[in-house]
């Protein structure tokens, strides 16, 4: 038993979770680091966004 998204809020998660990724490879974190992040966004996208917010790195550059 899953959470299904369809249509179109399936696409705007689909583009925040891509978003998230690209924010975690820019991220100042090792290498170690990005690729655990990443992980976790992919294989359970709602929880991990929700913890990449609150503990994520943070991008290495300012704005």
């Amino acid at each position: 038993m899953g959470i299904e998204i369809t249509g179109i809020l399936g696409l705007i998660w689909l583009l925040i979770v891509i978003w998230a990724v690209l924010q975690v490879a820019q991220s100042s974190a090792g290498g170690m680091a990005k690729l655990l992040w990443i992980l976790f966004l992919l294989f359970l996208p709602v929880l991990g966004f929700i913890f990449w917010l609150l503990m994520g790195p943070k991008s290495s550059k300012a704005g």
